[in-house]
């Protein structure tokens, strides 16, 4: 059975930092793209950031682009996401995904088939 679990989020004050972690079980995932994407109240699930089956290759939303970064341990089937500088916008749900299928859209939540159950981020004005 595949399961994508995360961990790590929290409630944190504006400008501090947190950092997610998703653990992978069930299959390899080094050959997949894996992405983190957030969920607020009201609002639609939004791409995140992402990263290549090598590591060497990130993609990031512009709200958190030189604030976020995500990286992964093939060997330990895990990804991560350093979250620096938050805002209260930051505040969400945050999801670990992996899309092992169209690599190529790796913002569209629609080409993930894998996802983690969603780890809570808030961060106080």
């Amino acid at each position: 059975q595949v399961q994508l679990v995360e961990s790590g989020g929290g409630l944190v004050q504006t400008g501090g930092s947190l950092g997610l972690s998703c653990t992978a079980s069930g299959r390899t995932f080094s050959s997949c793209v894996m992405g983190w994407f957030r969920q607020a109240p009201g609002r639609d699930r939004e791409f995140v950031a992402a990263i290549r089956w090598s590591g060497a290759i990130t993609y990031y939303a512009d709200s958190v682009k030189g604030r976020f970064t995500i990286s992964r341990d093939n060997a330990k089937n895990t990804v991560y996401l350093q979250m620096n500088s938050l805002k209260p916008e930051d505040t969400a749900v945050y999801y670990c995904a992996a899309n092992c299928f169209d690599s190529r859209r790796y913002g569209e939540s629609t080409t993930y088939g894998y996802w983690g159950q969603g780890t809570q981020v808030t961060v106080s004005s």
